[in-house]
C-alpha cells in the first residue's frame, strides 16, 4: 500500500470505527458471543446418522447464509463506492445558509457511489449506459444527498413514466435478453415514440456513455433546485462535479472487449487508484440563476430534459471533493447504503420539476422493501453524524434503544420533548414559493420542446465525437429486429440533424429521409469531451519486454513515467524476472495471457534480442490493437525494428520513437496527455 493512502480523521470514520471487527487471531463464537468448538461437522445421531436439530450452530450458519442476500436496485444495482471529503473554496453565503457551505476551508466527510444504471448486479461495468454518481454529505445538520448521474439530461420529465422507461430497457420479458444493453426492441419502441428523449439519446449514444473510469467523468445534480439564503432570497441551482482529471472515454470496440477481459475494469481501477494514494479528486461547481430570470430563456429551466448551456449561464467552482478510503466491506458499506434525493439540509431546497417531485416518493418507497423497513437509516453507513431525535419508533432492524414512556407529540410528562426547532436554531423550513392552479394531468407548453437542445449537443461535437455518436446508433439500431422502429427512429433523429439521419439510415438499410433538419446553430464549446482538462496523471502503460534487453534504459524511461504520474507496468511471455546482462533484472507485472490492450492507456514497446516468433506475435497483436483504438504507441531499441514489421508507420499521430530516452520520455508523455489521436489512418 503506498504511503500516500491516509484515512480521513472525520467524525464519520471515527463513528463506523465502533462498527468496525476484525477476525483475525479471534476464536469463533455464534452470533450470541458463544464460543464454537467445531465448525467442520454438524451434530449427527451417529458417524453415519441424521443430522439432528438440536444443532443450534448448524441452524444459526445455515440460517444467516440462506438470508444474505438483499433484493439489488431495480436500478442502479451494479455499484461501487469509496469514502471521502468535501472541502469548501469560498463561501456560498450569499445564495445559501446550508452550513456546510459556510465557510471556506471546512471539510465534510462524504460517501460515493458509482454504478451503472440498466443492468444487474452481476453485467459488466463497460456497458453503454448512464452511469449514477450518487453523493452523501455527513453535515452537521443531517445528511445532504445530491443523487446525479454522469449525464446532466434525463429520458423523461416526468416521473409517472420512469416505470415504462426502465421496463423498456431492461432485458425484454419473452426471453430475458439482452442484459445491461438498449440495444433491443423495446427500448428503441419507448424512444420513437416518447420524443421527449431525444436530448438523453444524442448524450446516451456519446462517448459519454462509455467513460474511461469513474475518475475521469462527470457527475450532474441533473434537476434544478433551489438554494435559500438566510434572508429567505431564493435562487435556482444545478449542481456540477468537474474530475480533476478530465473527462476522457474508451471506444466502442474496447469497451466490449473490456467487459470480456475485466467486466470489474471500473471498479478495479477506483479501488487501486484509492490504495495507489491516487486520491480521485472533483470540484463542486453551480449555476445560479435568481429568481426573477426564471422566464428569461429560450427553454424552461425546469425542464429536466434539458442543460443550462455553460456559456450562458457559468459554472461557479466552489469545492473540491477528494476519494481517500475504500469501503471495507462491499456489503455493509455500498450495497446498504440509501440514498434520497429528499435528504436536505436548510438552504437546500426543490423545484416544480415533475421528475424531481416523483423522485422524492419513489427513493424512500424503494428503501423500504431493499433494507427491509423504515430503520434504513440506523445502518453504520446510513447514519447521520449530529444526533437524531424523534417519536419513531420500533420496526425491523431497529438499533436505538429510546428511554422514557413518551413517543409522541405533543406531550405533558416529558415537557413537551423532543420538540420542533425554530428555523433560527436550525429547523428546516420549507421556502414559501405561490402557488396555485387547477389539478390538471398535463405538462407545461414551455416543456414540449424535444429538439433544439439534441440539435445543440450534436452541433457541440467534434468530428470524430459525431462520427462515433453515428457509428452507436448503427450499433443500437441494427440490434432492433423491427424495421418499422428503426424507420421510426431515424425519421425522429431527421429532426436533430439531417446529414446525421440520413448516414444512420444508410447503415442499416432503411429509407434515408428527405426533409427534417433544424436551423439551429449554436454551440456550447463545454459539451465537447475534446475541450476537457489533458493528463497523463495516473495512465496505465504496458510495456512490452522480453528477455536480453537493456535494463538500464528501459529501468531509466519507467522511472521517469512514475515522475509524471504515469504508472508502466510491464507485459512479458512469462511471469518471474526477465533474464539480461545489461543491468539489473526486471520483474514482468502480467503475461500476455493476463494482460491484454484495452486495459492500458498506451504501449510502450521495447522487446529484446531474445525475442522470438512467440513474443513476436504476441506483441505485434496488442500493439496493432491499441494502434487501432488511436492510443499512443512507444517504442525503442529492439521494439522499432518489431514496429517497423507490423506496417504501423512511425510518422503516424501519436507514435513516438527514436531520441535518447530524456527526449522520449518527453515526447511520450505529451502523447498520452492527448489520450487519443483520432485523425490517425487506422485501416
Amino acid at each position: 500500500m503506498s504511503d500516500k493512502r491516509k484515512v480521513n480523521g472525520n467524525s464519520k470514520n471515527e463513528q463506523l470505527e465502533a462498527y468496525r471487527v476484525d477476525d483475525h487471531g479471534k476464536h469463533m463464537t455464534t452470533n450470541q458471543g458463544l464460543k464454537v468448538s467445531e465448525d467442520e461437522f454438524s451434530l449427527k445421531a451417529g458417524d453415519r446418522g441424521p443430522t439432528l436439530m438440536e444443532d443450534f450452530h448448524f441452524r444459526e450458519k445455515m440460517t444467516h447464509f440462506d438470508h444474505e442476500r438483499i433484493p439489488e436496485r431495480i436500478v442502479h444495482a451494479r455499484g461501487y463506492a469509496a469514502h471521502g471529503e468535501f472541502e469548501l473554496y469560498e463561501s456560498m453565503k450569499e445564495y445559501t445558509k446550508a452550513k456546510f457551505l459556510q465557510k471556506p476551508g471546512s471539510k465534510t466527510p462524504v460517501f460515493v457511489r458509482f454504478s451503472t444504471v440498466a443492468g444487474s448486479k452481476g453485467s459488466g461495468e463497460l456497458a453503454r449506459d448512464v452511469r449514477g454518481f450518487a453523493t452523501k454529505f455527513y453535515t452537521e445538520e443531517g445528511n445532504y444527498d445530491l443523487v446525479g448521474n454522469n449525464i446532466p439530461v434525463f429520458f423523461i420529465q416526468d416521473a409517472v413514466k420512469f416505470p415504462d422507461l426502465i421496463h423498456a430497457v431492461k432485458p425484454e420479458p419473452h426471453n430475458g435478453i439482452p442484459q445491461a444493453a438498449s440495444a433491443h426492441d423495446t427500448f428503441w419502441d419507448f424512444v420513437a415514440n416518447n420524443q421527449e428523449s431525444a436530448h438523453m439519446i444524442m448524450w446516451h449514444l456519446s462517448d459519454r456513455a462509455i467513460p474511461r473510469s469513474f475518475r475521469m467523468m462527470e457527475g450532474f445534480g441533473v434537476h434544478t433546485f433551489r438554494f435559500v439564503n438566510e434572508e429567505g432570497k431564493a435562487h435556482f441551482v444545478k449542481f456540477h462535479w468537474k474530475p480533476k482529471l478530465g473527462i476522457h472515454s474508451v471506444v466502442w470496440d474496447e469497451a466490449q472487449k473490456i467487459n470480456g477481459k475485466d467486466p470489474d475494469f471500473h471498479r478495479g481501477d477506483l479501488y487501486n487508484s484509492i490504495e495507489n494514494g491516487d486520491f480521485p479528486e472533483y470540484e463542486l461547481g453551480v449555476q445560479v440563476i435568481p429568481e426573477e430570470d426564471e422566464f428569461t430563456f429560450d427553454f424552461d429551466i425546469l425542464d429536466p430534459t434539458k442543460i443550462w448551456p455553460e456559456e450562458d449561464v457559468p459554472v461557479k467552482i466552489v469545492g473540491k471533493m477528494t476519494l481517500n478510503r475504500n469501503v471495507d466491506n462491499v456489503f455493509a458499506e455500498t450495497e446498504q447504503v440509501a440514498f434520497h434525493p429528499g435528504h436536505v439540509v436548510p438552504g437546500i431546497d426543490f423545484t416544480n420539476d415533475p421528475l424531481l417531485q416523483g423522485r422524492l416518493f419513489s427513493y424512500t418507497d424503494t428503501q423500504l422493501i431493499r433494507l427491509g423497513g423504515p430503520n434504513f437509516h440506523e445502518l453504520p453507513i446510513n447514519r447521520p453524524v449530529c444526533p437524531f431525535h424523534n417519536n419513531q419508533r420500533d420496526g425491523y432492524g431497529r438499533h436505538t434503544i429510546n428511554r422514557g414512556q413518551v413517543s409522541y407529540h405533543k406531550n405533558s410528562l416529558a415537557q413537551n420533548t423532543p420538540e420542533p426547532a425554530s428555523p433560527a436554531e436550525g429547523g428546516y423550513e420549507h421556502y414559501q414559493e405561490k402557488v396555485e392552479g387547477r389539478k390538471v394531468k398535463t405538462r407545461s407548453e414551455s416543456f414540449k420542446d424535444h429538439f433544439s437542445q439534441a440539435t445543440l449537443f450534436w452541433n457541440s461535437m467534434s468530428n470524430p465525437e459525431k462520427e462515433h455518436i453515428i457509428t452507436a446508433f448503427c450499433f443500437e439500431l441494427g440490434k432492433v429486429q423491427n424495421k418499422d422502429i428503426q424507420q421510426q427512429v431515424v425519421d425522429m433523429f431527421a429532426k436533430v440533424n439531417l446529414d446525421m439521419a440520413v448516414q444512420i439510415a444508410n447503415g442499416i438499410g432503411v429509407t434515408a429521409p428527405t426533409e427534417g433538419g433544424s436551423d439551429i446553430t449554436k454551440v456550447s464549446p463545454a459539451l465537447s469531451q475534446e475541450n476537457s482538462i489533458k493528463s497523463a496523471a495516473t495512465r496505465k502503460i504496458a510495456v512490452l519486454l522480453d528477455e536480453d534487453y537493456d535494463s538500464k534504459v528501459v529501468g531509466n524511461v519507467m522511472q521517469q513515467f512514475k515522475k509524471q504520474g504515469m504508472q508502466p507496468e510491464i507485459v512479458a511471455p512469462k511471469q518471474g524476472k526477465l533474464k539480461t546482462d545489461k543491468g539489473p533484472e526486471l520483474e514482468a507485472d502480467h503475461t500476455f495471457l493476463t494482460a491484454d490492450s484495452v486495459l492500458f492507456d498506451a504501449v510502450y514497446l521495447v522487446g529484446g534480442a531474445a525475442q522470438d516468433k512467440t513474443f513476436k506475435e504476441k506483441a505485434g497483436y496488442f500493439v496493432k490493437e491499441a494502434f487501432s483504438h488511436f492510443k499512443p504507441i512507444g517504442a525503442t531499441q529492439d521494439g522499432e525494428e518489431l514496429l517497423n514489421n507490423l506496417d504501423i508507420p512511425t510518422l503516424a499521430a501519436g507514435v513516438i520513437t527514436e531520441g535518447d530516452s530524456d527526449d522520449f520520455v518527453v515526447r511520450f508523455t505529451e502523447a498520452v496527455k492527448q489520450h487519443r489521436f483520432w485523425d490517425r489512418d487506422v485501416d
